[in-house]
Formats: C-alpha cells, sequence, structure tokens
C-alpha cells in the first residue's frame, strides 16, 4: 500500500493550478471535467502518479470559496534548502507566511507558505 494522493477543495481552479505550478514548481499530470456532477479535478504533482503521491485539486462549480476549519494542518514538501526555496516562492509571486528557521522545540528547519485559498505548505529541509 501506498498513499495515492491528497485532496483539497479550491475556490479558483486555473489559479490553484498556476500557484502549484509556476511557485511551487509542480507539473499538472491531468484535467477533468465531470459536467453531470459539476466539478472538475486536477491532479498536480513532482512526479508521474504512478511514482509518487499527489495533490487532488477539486473544483466544485458553484462554490468560489471554502473554509479552512480547524482540523486540517498543512502539506509537507521537502526541500534542499528552505531559505532558498522562500526566495524561490517569493519571486514567482507566493506568499511566505513564516520564513525559514529551525522549527521550534526541534533543530529540523522548517518553512511555510500558503496557496490562493489559504491552505499551508511547510517546507522541510532534507539535505
Amino acid at each position: 500500500m501506498r498513499i495515492l494522493h491528497t485532496m483539497i477543495r479550491v475556490g479558483d481552479l486555473d489559479r490553484s493550478i498556476d500557484f502549484y505550478t509556476t511557485v511551487m514548481g509542480m507539473r499538472l499530470l491531468r484535467r477533468q471535467d465531470y459536467p453531470e456532477g459539476r466539478f472538475t479535478l486536477a491532479f498536480v504533482g513532482y512526479q508521474d502518479e504512478a511514482d509518487g503521491a499527489v495533490l487532488e485539486l477539486t473544483h466544485n462549480w458553484d462554490t468560489n470559496a471554502y473554509e479552512l476549519g480547524n482540523g486540517y494542518g498543512h502539506i509537507a514538501l521537502a526541500v534542499p534548502d528552505a531559505a532558498q526555496a522562500c526566495e524561490d516562492v517569493r519571486t514567482r509571486g507566493g506568499k511566505v507566511v513564516r520564513e525559514a528557521g529551525p522549527m521550534k522545540h526541534g533543530t529540523t528547519v522548517i518553512a511555510f507558505v500558503e496557496d490562493p485559498d489559504g491552505y499551508k505548505i511547510e517546507l522541510i529541509e532534507r539535505a
């Protein structure tokens, strides 16, 4: 068994695809409209779905925004240099909400960015 994908609901699919591809450097792997259900699914990731977990962006055509709630945490990505990753995100128009630095009560270097819908993405420095 392995994790296939994580699904998040997004208010503006094109804006979210642009964020995850342009700002975060993922690829759009596939996209499909479901007119009878009035929704679209788009899958983005760093590798093909057969090789690793990806994100499923779900856009319900009649919903422009969602409340994140207090149970959701974040998406985590491994990066070689968290400070450089923050700079790259900022340069590409993304929002850094916690600069790179050691995690509280630990030594692992982390940072956080936020996608257009407010979802947090943790950048974890891994050599």
